[in-house]
């Protein structure tokens, strides 16, 4: 019989402290529901639950400038009209607003993606749905994002991985993860996502493929909005399955953001939870060690929902369709239920689209395998990899009492709030 996937699960209450502001649609929040579904459902007896140390200001330097970073920890909502200069330097603003506790928000999650337990072998599947906030830049906050954890993990899996795959299914372009490894073949990107129209960020065209060293190791499926699970599932599968044949990354991180969701408040896609957590269990079949995050989603029951059928995935277990009783079972009314279905829109992503992408796609893939890059038998020293001490960092602190995290119950994260726009105009 083979041996069950060892899971680290990666989660701290804190994160349901964060308030980005009454009318912004980032709602940590979310983290909290997704937890308690978790919980409800009894996941957590079948994982290793963990509260991840908050990286340190050294850690998060490994990719972002030390200047940014310092401004990140100092800036509080009661002083940032001293710094107006420096806001504007570093995109903070509408939507990267500065909220109290913003820096040990960054510190939190970030310290949940660098996946040293995947490189010590101490788990084989990593789970970080705080993660996944691929927007954020070198020198800047960008798209509700501050630090790009993803990147730090990245960077963290090279160490011990000659190469890195990393996928993508937000609705929006990983554009943060790409451009960080834009010159080297070290690190593939595949992301999945709305292109045209204006759609924030704006980047990722088919034509976006790398550059130098990295020349075709960027792979980017541009979509049309109303895409569906069948179109969806099948080029994903198409597109993964020749990626991992012929890239053979040594890991591989998975961003789930769940704004690719029918009906999610900023997305316009039309895919079932099924349809979504599909990529989650395909990518899963490949037996490689697996960071799994987060990322966006902005109708926060849905999310919560998706995030706790793919926890239940990657533990290889189905989870019944009706929610059991927790702490936020009011979000789930009124049929407290965990599937939900897509809506009736148009797909505009006719099958020769589809069929011209993938052709794309191949044609890439074909042009690296006769130049391979790093060879499979040694991890080559890196310029993207400072050293840093592990021995003096903190360790992720093992959670055994699972339910005594901090439950927080925020009066205006509820949506009686006129300022909650969750539910626009009462409909959602």
């Amino acid at each position: 019989m083979l041996e069950k996937d060892r899971i680290a699960y990666f989660y701290d209450g804190d994160v349901g402290n964060v308030y980005f502001g009454p009318n912004h649609p980032m709602k940590p929040h979310r983290l909290c529901m997704t937890h308690h579904l978790v919980l409800s459902y009894d996941l957590h007896k079948k994982m290793e639950i963990y509260r991840p140390h908050k990286a340190y200001p050294t850690e998060l330097a490994q990719f972002h400038s030390a200047d940014y970073v310092e401004f990140l920890h100092r800036i509080t909502p009661d002083t940032q009209h001293l710094y107006e200069n420096e806001l504007r330097r570093y995109n903070l603003g509408e939507d990267c607003p500065v909220f109290d506790n913003l820096f040990e928000f960054c510190q939190i999650y970030a310290g949940g993606t660098l996946a040293r337990r995947l490189n010590h072998k101490t788990c084989d599947i990593a789970i970080n749905w705080a993660g996944g906030l691929h927007h954020a830049k070198k020198c800047e906050a960008s798209g509700f994002c501050y630090i790009n954890d993803l990147v730090l993990g990245i960077l963290e899996l090279l160490k011990y991985h000659a190469r890195v795959l990393y996928i993508d299914i937000d609705v929006h372009h990983g554009d943060g993860v790409e451009e960080a490894f834009y010159f080297t073949d070290r690190v593939m990107t595949v992301s999945f996502h709305k292109y045209g129209d204006f759609f924030f960020p704006g980047t990722g065209d088919i034509k976006d493929i790398g550059e130098r060293e990295g020349k075709y190791y960027a792979i980017n499926i541009p979509l049309k909005d109303g895409i569906d699970d069948s179109g969806f599932t099948r080029l994903f599968k198409t597109v993964i399955a020749k990626v991992v044949e012929t890239y053979l990354p040594g890991a591989i991180v998975l961003q789930c953001g769940a704004d690719s969701l029918a009906r999610d408040r900023l997305g316009c896609f039309n895919l079932s939870i099924e349809g979504h957590a599909e990529c989650v269990k395909f990518v899963k079949k490949f037996n490689i060690p697996l960071l799994v995050t987060g990322g966006g989603g902005y109708t926060k029951e849905n999310v919560a929902r998706c995030w706790a059928v793919e926890t239940g995935v990657l533990l290889d277990t189905e989870l019944p369709n009706e929610i059991p009783d927790n702490e936020y079972i009011k979000y789930f009314a009124p049929d407290y239920t965990l599937k939900v279905s897509n809506v009736n829109m148009d797909n505009l992503n006719s099958k020769s689209y589809l069929s011209s992408i993938k052709v794309q796609v191949m044609e890439s893939l074909r042009a690296i395998q006769h130049a391979p890059g790093v060879q499979m038998q040694e991890v080559p020293p890196d310029f993207y990899i400072p050293d840093i001490d592990e021995d003096e960092l903190d360790p992720d602190e093992r959670v055994d009492q699972h339910t005594q995290d901090k439950q927080i119950h925020r009066d205006d994260e509820y949506y009686e709030g006129d300022n909650d726009n969750d539910h626009e105009d009462g409909a959602r």
